[in-house]
Parts: structure tokens; sequence; C-alpha cells
């Protein structure tokens, strides 16, 4: 072991210590008994660590190739957690999609439930959910008062999400302990534990109720009224979510043009489907057809899984390498009702497996499977859990940050998005429902590059092949318009979709653009390899690298 991984995997137990809700989406051991402080001085302990681990990078020079890697892919990282963090952009941050709040939520998710230890575990973090989100409510205070505070809109938003959670719109803290068999067997133990379950729900209940109450009477009023936030922190959050500097103009244009080159592939595909039909006249028949719809949640959950496994069996050994550690993935029904899908990845021992996620909207009682072909491809093999849960198996190539701490957007969404592509490519999406749901998904992401950056930017609506609305400005009203007409997606979801963006400046364009660099570092590799490229081998080489900027992406697969 050089000195860059030694740094690293001590940064690792440093991090963990102090974010203890990092630690347990990351799958670390020994930390689901505590939550993360929050409050300005947790903040300030996080920024000290990576300001530490920072210098320490600097002052050693990797002793192989791949610790160049390693250790350009950290300083990468840290360094733009702390431009975030000296901006006031990380103790300001609040958002509907990834901030404090739903980080404590989402952190019970996770969890360990098949023990009685497991559920004393629970407990503790249970009655730690007051402190946890009283720090952050200080956090907030204090960035207010500094005068960096979120838009209105994302602030009223989450008092939104936080009723949602709550008695009488649901119940999330009590429906989570009413899982827990503890005291079945009649004994004191159990009974203790089931009583100290119940006083944690009810404890974390009051402090989401407070908290709410405090976003919508104290917060709100001082949020901004403007939801864009203009060039010089869209930039900054571009880079972060990229770990690559792009030129945002030009990403816009693309952006429409990409748009359009796929919903012209779509009437393409929508033809051989209805002869001499429209898209909509496509997804009707699509929608119709009883072969292609599910009926009941478990069923849906069901469905992802076998398509899931089989994926894994017909990839593994020959299109990619897959460990034999990570060839379960598990397919679960979310506990929250937004419309998501996502990934989790597996514990760092593996004993919790890489999971794929479905929030299912309220009402919502049956699926259409045509749509949602390339999305167990995205989310599970060769998409995120191929790309996540094989790195944090490499210990004979990675350290351990870079196996569990290390994401950045663009590589792994621009992967997954790829991995969709790739799919096609290969010949498992020639089926033309299957075919037209991945076409609709990738006009999806291109409409939230223009919709995101339009709205952050103030870029003015160009000429377009749709003759729509040219020389107007973007608001969450037009960019809500926009998103009905290129997708075919529910409105409330579409809505939700308006508000992360937003609120979350910079990623939603990461799927696609980052898809547009893993592309062009193919090509790169191809046009370097000429007769001696491999597919199998670029993907397993740049896999390998783990999770890193595109720009050290691109300057480590050119060293190849």
């Amino acid at each position: 072991m050089g000195r860059t991984d030694e740094i690293a995997d001590r940064y690792v137990d440093d991090y963990a210590a102090a974010d203890p809700v990092g630690a347990t989406f990351a799958g670390i051991a020994g930390y689901d008994d505590r939550l993360t402080d929050y409050s300005p001085d947790g903040f300030d302990r996080r920024a000290d660590l990576a300001r530490t681990a920072v210098r320490e990078l600097q002052e050693t020079e990797p002793k192989d190739a791949r610790e160049t890697v390693a250790r350009a892919a950290m300083l990468e990282r840290l360094g733009l957690e702390l431009e975030r963090h000296d901006a006031g952009v990380t103790t300001s941050d609040l958002n509907v999609v990834a901030s404090p709040l739903q980080d404590v939520r989402g952190a019970f998710d996770l969890m360990p439930t098949d023990s009685e230890a497991a559920w004393a575990t629970v407990a503790a973090r249970l009655a730690r959910v007051p402190d946890a989100l009283g720090g952050f409510r200080r956090t907030l205070a204090e960035a207010a008062a500094d005068g960096r505070v979120a838009a209105r809109r994302q602030i009223e938003a989450c008092a939104d999400q936080c009723g949602s959670w709550l008695p009488p719109e649901d119940d999330f803290f009590g429906s989570l302990v009413a899982q827990a068999d503890v005291d079945s067997g009649g004994g004191a133990a159990g009974s203790a534990l089931r009583a100290e379950l119940t006083r944690g729900a009810e404890s974390a209940r009051q402090a989401v109720a407070d908290f709410e109450r405090f976003l919508r009477t104290e917060l709100a009023p001082k949020g901004r009224t403007t939801d864009g936030v203009g060039e010089a922190q869209y930039t900054l959050a571009s880079r972060y979510f990229l770990g690559a500097a792009v030129d945002l103009a030009e990403t816009y244009a693309w952006g429409w043009e990409e748009l359009t080159r796929i919903e012209t592939d779509m009437r393409g595909v929508a033809d051989r489907i209805v002869p001499g039909g429209t898209v909509a006249d496509a997804v009707t028949a699509l929608d119709a057809d009883p072969a292609r719809r599910i009926a009941d949640k478990d069923a849906f959950r069901d469905w992802m899984q076998e398509l899931a496994d089989h994926t894994v069996s017909e990839l593994a050994g020959v299109h990619f390498d897959i460990p034999d550690e990570i060839r379960r993935i598990e397919c679960r029904i979310a506990p929250t009702s937004d419309g998501s899908i996502y990934y989790t990845a597996p514990s760092e021992d593996l004993a919790r497996p890489g999971r794929m996620w479905w929030s299912v909207p309220k009402g919502v009682t049956s699926f259409a499977t045509w749509k949602e072909v390339t999305t167990v491809f995205h989310e599970g093999v060769p998409g995120h859990h191929l790309q996540v849960a094989q790195t944090v198996v490499r210990k004979d190539l990675l350290n351990r940050w870079q196996r569990l701490l290390c994401w950045v957007s663009g590589h792994g969404e621009g992967w997954a998005l790829y991995a969709e592509r790739l799919m096609d490519e290969l010949g498992y999406l020639d089926e033309p429902g299957a075919k037209l749901g991945m076409l609709d998904a990738q006009a999806f992401r291109a409409a939230r590059v223009v919709v995101d950056l339009g709205l952050h930017l103030g870029y003015p609506i160009p000429p377009n092949a749709f003759g729509w609305r040219v020389g107007e400005s973007w608001t969450p009203e037009v960019a809500l318009e926009f998103m009905l007409a290129h997708t075919r997606i529910d409105e409330d979801f579409l809505r939700f979709e308006v508000n992360r963006y937003l609120g979350w400046p910079g990623q939603a364009p990461s799927y696609k653009v980052g898809e547009r660099i893993w592309l062009a570092a193919r090509e790169d590799a191809k046009a370097r390899k000429g007769s001696a490229f491999d597919l199998k081998e670029f993907h397993r080489a740049a896999l390998d690298l783990g999770s890193l900027g595109l720009d050290p992406l691109r300057e480590a697969l050119a060293r190849l």
C-alpha cells in the first residue's frame, strides 16, 4: 500500500465517524445507531477532514499509475467539496431530492431489521432524529441570516415532504417500527425494546413536525423568490456533478439537437408498432396490450427481479466480467411514493446486496413493462449495479475511498445511460416496444438538459424543430409544458421533476452529458487502437478505474 492509499483509507475512517448517515449509505458497518451532526460545527468538521486530506495528497507523489488515478480522483472530488463548502452552498442547500432532510429519513431504508439487535440499533437512531434535524435547522437559520437561503419553492416543497411522512397522510416512522417482531415471545427484553421503538418513532415524528413548522413559518418567508441560481453557482454545480468543465451554452444547444434526433428515431419505431401511426398512437397501443401490463406492485417487483437476474446470467462472461460476489441484485418496493426509481450500493461486507428500488406513486395499481425494460438495464446490469458493486469488491485495484465513497453523477449516471444504449447495440432492445421505452427515457434525459440550463442560466428558447415558444424565457410553468410535450410521464411526477431541477442545479443534465462523454471516450479509444480495439476490454479497463470525475476519466483512459 502506498502513501496515497494510506491517506484515502484513513479519510474513510474519519469520514464515517463524522457522517454516520453517509456511512450507512456507503455500507460501512458500525455507525447505524447514530445520525450525522448537521449543525454548523458538523459541516465545518467534515470540511476540515477534506482539507487535511487534500493537503496531504498534494504533498504526496503517487508510486504508480494506479495511485496516480486514485490521487487525481480524490483531489478532484474533495477539492470541489471544499469549493462548495467555502462558497456556502452545502450549509444553505435544501432541495426536494438530496439534502440532509431526505438523508435522515432515507438512512432507515438501508438498515438491517432481521434481529432484535438490529431493531435496537434502529431504536437508537430514531432517538437521535431530533438532534439531527435540530442541528440542520440551526445551520439553515445561520445561513439565511448571512443571506444564503434556498428558493421559497424548495422550502415549501420540503415542508410538504415532511407532512407526507406524518399522519394523517402517512406514518413512515410508525410503519417502520410496526414491522419489528421483537416481543412475540412475551419476554421482558422484547417488551422493553418495543417500548423503546415506539418512543423513538414518536420523537422522530415530533422532530419532523417541528422541522416542517420551522420551514413554513421561519425559513420560507426568507426564501429566494427567484428559482434560477445564475452562472457562477451553476458553473460550480455543473463541475461538481460532472467532474468536468463543459461549455454550458454549447451544451444547451446540443440538448435541443439531441432531443430532435431522439424524437425522429421514436417516430420510426412507432411506425413499426402502429404502421402509419404517431408516437402517441404507439404508446396507446402498448399501454392497452394486456401482455405488457402487470396488475399489482408485488408482481411488478417480481418481474423486475426476473429480468435483472436473467440479464446478469446472459451478460456475465460474454460481454462483461461480472464477479461472482455481485451477481445478486435485489429489487424492492420503496417505502415512499414519489414515483422515483433508484439504486443503492451493497454494503462493504456484501451482507446488504445492491438494490433497485421503485417508489410507487399513490393510486397507481398497474404497470406498463414496455417502458421499464430499459430502466432495469439502467439500475441493474450493465448499469449501476455492475458499475457500483464491482467497484466495491475490487480491493486489488482500488483503495477504500474509491470503493466506498467516491461517486460522480456524470460518471455514474452517464454510464447507466450509456448502458441502456449499449443494450440496444447488443440486440437486447430489438423488440419495438422495449426500444420505444428506451428512446422515451433518452428523450426525457435530453429534455432535462434543455430545461435545467434554460431555467438556471436564463437562456432564451432558440429556434427549434418544434416551432415552440421561440425567443421566450423559461419559467417553471413553461418548463412543465415542455416536459409534458416531450415525455410520456404522469403530470404529478413531472411537477416534482421540475422542482427537482430548480433545487438541484446541474444534476439532471449529468445523465445525458455524462453519456455523451462516455461515448466520446469510447470513440477516442477506437481511434487510438484501431483494429486492436476490444469493447469488452474497454469496459473492463474503464470500470476498473472506479468512479471519478469525467475529466480525470478521459485522462486515465488516454493512458491505457
